[in-house]
């Protein structure tokens, strides 16, 4: 270490905008390699610290606490494979929520545009539009009181009864439930649609979610190009043979 570049905590904080505690955290948590010590305790970082931290804060925005942080315990510990598993698994993830973005923009387009179909009598039992979705009664409950819902009651037995336009709403709030939609931009989409087919907040829903998608993407791929250096300058891939010996 005598020939590199000490750094002191508040160094990598600065150089991070955080605290030098955070630091402290970053290497107790495994975020950060091992540090040495000083005589008197004190931690002394060096260049290879400085780059994983700005690796960690790029991979960070993209991936998240828990993916950044285990990408850089994997790589630590001199497992890359592993580490470039999560990435890959971070990307497959996101994948999936563009692939569930559009079906739940095809089937949102063509329930908009649909009469709520009529119902075999008057409305359907919580059970029986719980057993329709294939959701179960408690996610009804939780719908109803985050207002998204607001099906009517039996006089006597206050039994819920819910109507075509009911289960309709209740089918759009399941799909961008899928979809991973907040219960306040739920709660938009459905007010847009109940004023004159509120087509318009539909598509302001879907565009806002693809444009958050597109934003993580974009970082994800800071994150990824942050950590493609880490590794060429500390985990050199081996060379044409190395691995046979």
């Amino acid at each position: 270490m005598s020939n590199e570049r000490r750094l002191r905590p508040v160094d990598l904080a600065r150089l991070a905008g955080v605290s030098t505690q955070q630091i402290r955290n970053y290497e107790d948590a495994g975020v950060l390699p091992p540090a040495a010590r000083t005589a008197s305790g004190h931690r002394v970082f060096t260049d290879a610290h400085r780059r994983a931290l700005l690796a960690y804060r790029a991979l960070l925005k993209g991936y998240g606490p828990a993916t950044a942080t285990g990408i850089m315990r994997a790589v630590h510990d001199g497992d890359v494979p592993g580490a470039l598993a999560l990435v890959d698994a971070a990307h497959a993830a996101l994948h999936e929520e563009r692939v569930a973005l559009r079906a739940a923009g095809e089937a949102l387009r063509t329930l908009a545009r649909e009469e709520p179909a009529p119902l075999p009598r008057s409305g359907l039992r919580i059970g029986e539009v719980a057993a329709l979705l294939g959701v179960r009664t408690s996610a009804l409950r939780v719908w109803e009181a985050a207002g998204l819902l607001s099906p009517g009651r039996e006089r006597g037995t206050r039994y819920r009864v819910y109507a075509p336009a009911d289960v309709r709403d209740a089918r759009l709030v399941h799909i961008l439930r899928r979809s991973h939609y907040p219960l306040d931009q739920i709660r938009t989409v459905l007010e847009g649609l109940r004023r004159e087919g509120g087509s318009e907040a539909l598509r302001a829903a879907l565009s806002a979610r693809g444009e958050a998608l597109t934003a993580r993407t974009r970082a994800m791929l800071r994150g990824a190009g942050a950590l493609h250096g880490l590794l060429t300058e500390d985990h050199p891939a081996p060379r044409d043979g190395d691995a046979d010996g």
